[in-house]
């Protein structure tokens, strides 16, 4: 669906429906009938049976009864994701060497919507108020991670983003024009990595730096936070911003000895 609601020209609805009956099972709804899938879908009770029905000569569900539920057939439609996505994997050594390094905390995030997402994190003591863990998302404007993801997007995007964001000031220090945003948006570009001082939570300061693809495309951040009483902006730029490219570095060398194929990886 486009920003303004209208269905693109190529959406199966269909392909929708039956995904939104796969999604009807979770935890606290492990077996459902026919009806109650009908119920929790939205769909008709004739509609849910040919999904249903689908799904079970597929493999993907099983019928007992009257109740039906997911067979781990279903796991293989998030298998190629899970896969690919080496990222955290890659990264925690790293973050994990890093942090000892330097006593400080350390995550890597990615963009999704107007958020970051940790995807790895390795902590050492507690220096926010909301306890931080991998799923926490924070806006991405307020964040450093989030202004070196936004930092590498291009003008039409951020024109948008702009456009449709709230910029709230989650303290004195956060930046909720769109015009300092963007103009810190572009320094940021320029230097290579993000300084935030306590404008997403009084008390914290963070620097973050990208983390880019083998196409020099932005595709995550990795970042080390303080608490604003142990280093000054000058302490953290001396004491964790090297340290921290460096390890950027080397999760991008990684990933790219991971996206090689088998008989050009090095060997140990």
């Amino acid at each position: 669906m486009s920003d303004d609601g209208v269905r693109d020209a190529d959406f199966i609805q269909s392909l929708e429906r039956g995904l939104s009956v796969i999604r009807a099972f979770d935890a606290e709804h492990p077996k459902l009938s026919l009806s109650e899938v009908a119920v929790r879908t939205g769909l008709s009770r004739a509609a849910a049976r040919r999904f249903l029905h689908t799904l079970v000569d597929l493999g993907y569900m099983r019928l007992e009864g009257s109740q039906f539920s997911l067979r781990p057939k279903i796991l293989e439609l998030g298998y190629a994701y899970l896969s690919s996505q080496s990222l955290p994997e890659v990264a925690m050594p790293h973050l994990e060497q890093l942090v000892e390094q330097v006593r400080e905390s350390s995550s890597v995030s990615q963009l999704d919507g107007d958020d970051v997402v940790y995807i790895a994190r390795v902590p050492t003591r507690r220096i926010m108020t909301v306890a931080i863990s991998v799923g926490t998302r924070f806006p991405a404007y307020a964040t450093s991670m989030g202004r070196v993801l936004l930092a590498d997007k291009p003008p039409d995007w951020l024109d948008t983003y702009l456009a449709s964001i709230t910029l709230r000031p989650l303290t004195p220090h956060t930046i909720a024009d769109p015009a300092a945003l963007r103009a810190e948006l572009a320094r940021i570009r320029t230097q290579g990595w993000a300084l935030v001082d306590q404008e997403l939570e009084e008390g914290l300061r963070s620097v973050a730096a990208p983390i880019r693809d083998t196409e020099g495309r932005v595709i995550a951040a990795v970042n080390v936070s303080t608490h604003a009483g142990r280093r000054s902006v000058p302490d953290v730029i001396d004491d964790l911003l090297e340290p921290l490219l460096r390890t950027a570095r080397d999760i991008e060398a990684d990933l790219r000895q991971s996206a090689a194929p088998p008989g050009a990886r090095r060997t140990p």
